[in-house]
């Protein structure tokens, strides 16, 4: 597999980037979790040298995302169900789904450790702090959503419940279609399950995979963390100015 310090972008390049896991490592406070001081103003410089043609793609709520990256950049959040320009506010959230789908999480969330997340549409349990909720939590999501028939995803240490719309390589194919990204070669970079759906994506048009950390993968790059994505950006951002 190749590694990442070894791609250099190009003018003909879009990237696309997953925030948790690629960006910024994870945490047990999601709420905690922010950039490094420095990194807005190296996504700004890359989206400028790219002509646009930069997006963060991310499970996070779009309100919630939004207030993380720079507004200088394409966000997609709720794993692409909601998708804002640059420059572009994001809309008031969607509804969450009904008590018929929530009754099944919210039991479990009672345990310690398990915390529920309302994104919208999308609903996710959270069990890094309860590892041995796993089983439990698996089974809650196929409860609450079989009823609705609404997609299981799960992901590191944690499983969501979310509409078959929200689908991250669906999302980077829309952002392809729209002018700034359109017959540019797509480069995702993502460390999850939802992420190997962009990543397969991407190749599938033709561009470039980057499996971040461990774990099976579709993608042909790699990088061990997101440490080295921060410095592979940083090199290609210097190297723009």
């Amino acid at each position: 597999m190749t590694r990442l310090e070894d791609l250099q972008l190009g003018a003909e390049h879009a990237l696309f980037l997953d925030f948790d896991g690629t960006l910024v490592e994870f945490g047990p406070d999601p709420d905690a979790i922010w950039l490094p001081e420095a990194m807005p103003a190296v996504l700004r410089a890359l989206a400028g040298r790219q002509d646009g043609a930069v997006a963060v793609i991310s499970g996070r709520d779009l309100r919630d995302l939004a207030r993380r990256v720079p507004a200088g950049l394409w966000r997609a959040g709720g794993h692409g169900l909601e998708i804002v320009a640059p420059g572009e506010r994001p809309p008031p959230p969607p509804p969450p789904p009904g008590e018929t789908t929530l009754a099944p999480l919210r039991r479990v969330a009672e345990r310690d450790g398990v915390r529920l997340e309302l994104k919208g549409p999308v609903v996710a349990l959270h069990y890094r702090a309860a590892p041995e909720a796993e089983a439990d939590c698996l089974e809650a999501a196929r409860q609450a959503a079989a009823p609705e028939g609404l997609v299981v995803q799960a992901g590191k240490c944690v499983v969501e419940v979310k509409p078959a719309g929200a689908h991250k390589g669906r999302a980077l194919r829309r952002l392809s279609e729209i002018a700034a990204f359109r017959g540019r070669v797509p480069v995702m970079l993502g460390d999850d399950a939802t992420d190997e759906d962009a990543i397969a994506e991407a190749q599938a048009l033709g561009g470039i995979g980057v499996k971040i950390g461990a774990g099976e993968t579709v993608a042909r790059y790699a990088a061990p963390d997101p440490a080295a994505v921060r410095d592979w950006l940083r090199r290609e951002a210097a190297r723009s100015a």
